[in-house]
This record gives C-alpha cells, structure tokens and sequence, in this order.
C-alpha cells in the first residue's frame, strides 16, 4: 500500500514511520517541515521525504493524495501554551487546512486516518455540575459520551473545537459523500522523541519535557495549579502497534470508526507523575553534581497565560480497539517513565561529553 504520512517529523509521526519502514509492507511518502525525529530513527533512507507545508501549497498536496492509497494526517499544533498565544494560528492550521486534505480524500475517493485529540471531550461531566471529578472515574467513550467544553473566554478550548468540529465534518462527509475515514483520539503518548527540553529550545513543550527538563538543567518542577489534575500515560509502541493495527484494518473493521488509544491503567495526577519521576531518576539516572530541582506550584494564568483552562481528567475507554483490532497496552507507568528518560538522559550526557550520540 502506497501511504502518505503528513506530520512524519513529529513524536507520533517519526515513530510511526519507523514502524511502518521495520515492516516492510508499504510504500512511505513522508511530508514535513522538519526532518529531525526521522534522521533519528535511522530510517531516513527507506523513505520518500518531502520538505512541505500544506500551508499554500494545495496543488501539491491534491497530487499526491491522487497517488497513494491511504491518507494518515498528523498535521496539527499541539501544544497548550500556543492555544493561548496564538489561538487563530492554532484554528486556521488544526481545522481550516486540515480540511483540505479531507476535501482531497473526498474528490479522490481515498481514505484518511485523521488524528484528532482525547481533549475533544473536554472538561468531565463531574466538573461540568460542580463535582469532585476525582471522586468520578468515568471513561470516555468514543461514541456516547458528551463532548463538554469551557467558556469562549477560556481560548485554550480552541484546539479542541477546531479538531471536533473536524472530526463532526469527516464524519458528515462519511453520510453524504461515502468518505472512508478513522478517527485516532490519542491519551497522553509519551516516549522517545518526545518534543524537546526547554533549556535547549526555545518554546514550551509538554510537561514530561518540563520535568525531564528539571533533572538534567536544575529548573524547578512547575506544578500548574498544584498538579491535581489527572491524566492517563500511553507508552508510544503501544500507541504505535495500535495505529499499525487501523491501518491495516482487517475486514474493513476500521472503517467509519473513532478509536480511542490510551491506558486508563496508567491514570496519575501530574503532582504524582512529577514524584515518579523524581523516584525514577534517583534509582536508575542520578550522577554525583546532578542538581536536585526544587518543585513548586504556579497558577495556570503565570505558566499559559491568560485564557487557559485545563482538562481534569481523561479516562479513555479502550474497549473498542480491544474488540475491532485485538489490541491491549503492554507497558506500565513505571516502565514508559524509564525508557523515555533513559532516551533523554542518554542523549543529554552524550552532549555533555562531546561525543557522537545514537538513539538506541
């Protein structure tokens, strides 16, 4: 199958490419601005790499949707902090040029796998009515559960509408037009290649950045409003078997179906995920002269900026992907907490020493 993967050069993307290149089964076209993740991966030579944003470029992007089988779109700001900075930017390329791509599929008659986002369901129902949503461990279900966001005035919600409002027209398109799509939901995904540490770009990534940041430069921990709200960590080679699994898609089981990938096993809040990382780094990664961060709480208007609101909890349900594509995480916390620091450390101390480094 000839598949063009846009997005390749991000933590999903490059991570998925590597999987997909390991099989040898399909034929890789991937799209991006950036290439940094893939030469990682030592897989950049069994693939077709084009520089490209599908900002401007639609001609492009409807000929190469012509000549490949299956769509994967991975385009997409993801990241908190830009909702609140740059809420149009965030619109503009999550919805206004993603739907392009569904457009192209649409004329085309090709189908897409479109990556969407567990913030979709927002805020939980508990909160929604005043609860202690810790008190609430209710999943969410792909089909049946409501989709709750917060106020207008709350821009960080803008990420969110914009990837359900794709989702809703994919889905509309599938009724009218016969579209064949799946939708990914992904929870939390965390491992190798994971965004960057701030000390050595500049930006503001993901909070497993932030904290991984802490150990290796001495910043201090940021508990946005303390850290009690909740999330649920996916190991990226569960995440990856999974995808590789709906894109193969046995029986057409996958067609017209929104997937969830998550591991509610692995639900902590973020005051404890800080904790098990510190616990972790002492155990298997401190050296003599590694500084010892302080960890301290911030509100989330000093941390984002005004405008931001935070999910509280994200239960995925997962039964769905058990049942279609049989499949079922493998890795505990613990274990995603090692193999994604032990990638970071061993990259930073390679730095230090002014040696060559290679992801192993």
């Amino acid at each position: 199958m000839k598949i063009l993967l846009l997005g390749a050069g991000g933590f999903i993307g490059a991570n998925l490419t590597e999987r997909l290149v390991n099989d040898g089964k399909h034929e890789i076209t991937a799209l991006d601005i950036q290439r940094e993740k893939l030469d990682e991966t030592g897989k950049f030579e069994e693939i077709r790499f084009i520089n490209f944003d599908i900002r401007g470029n639609e001609k492009e992007l409807e000929r190469l949707t012509v000549d490949h089988d299956l769509i994967i779109d991975l385009v997409a700001m993801a990241n908190p902090s830009l909702y609140v900075s740059n809420p149009i930017d965030v619109f503009k390329l999550n919805f206004t040029e993603n739907l392009k791509i569904a457009e192209f599929c649409v004329k085309h008659r090709k189908r897409i796998v479109q990556f969407s986002t567990c913030e979709v369901y927002g805020i939980t129902a508990a909160r929604a009515f005043g609860k202690d949503s810790s008190k609430y461990p209710t999943p969410f279900m792909e089909d049946d559960s409501p989709l709750i966001m917060g106020p207008v005035k709350s821009h960080r919600w803008i990420y969110a509408c914009a990837k359900q409002l794709l989702e809703r027209v994919l889905h509309a398109y599938g009724l009218e037009e016969g579209l064949n799509y799946t939708i990914i939901r992904p929870f939390n995904f965390i491992g190798p290649r994971i965004d960057y540490l701030p000390s050595e770009h500049t930006g503001n990534p993901r909070v497993f950045s932030h904290f991984m940041n802490a150990f290796l430069y001495g910043t201090p921990i940021k508990l946005v409003d303390g850290g009690l709200n909740y999330r649920a960590y996916t190991y990226i080679d569960d995440a990856v078997d999974c995808i590789v699994r709906v894109i193969e898609n046995p029986d057409g089981v996958c067609d017209r179906q929104i997937f969830n990938i998550g591991t509610p096993e692995n639900e902590v809040t973020i005051k404890e995920l800080a904790n098990r990382m510190c616990a972790t780094f002492d155990k298997y990664f401190r050296q003599p002269g590694d500084p010892y961060p302080e960890i301290v709480s911030v509100s989330s208007e000093e941390f984002y900026g005004k405008g931001y609101e935070d999910c509280d909890r994200r239960i995925p349900d997962v039964t769905k992907a058990q049942k279609l594509v049989g499949w079922r995480s493998k890795y505990d916390l613990d274990s995603i907490l090692f193999r994604t620091m032990k990638y970071f450390v061993e990259k930073h101390r390679a730095k230090q020493a002014g040696i060559q480094w290679v992801a192993t």
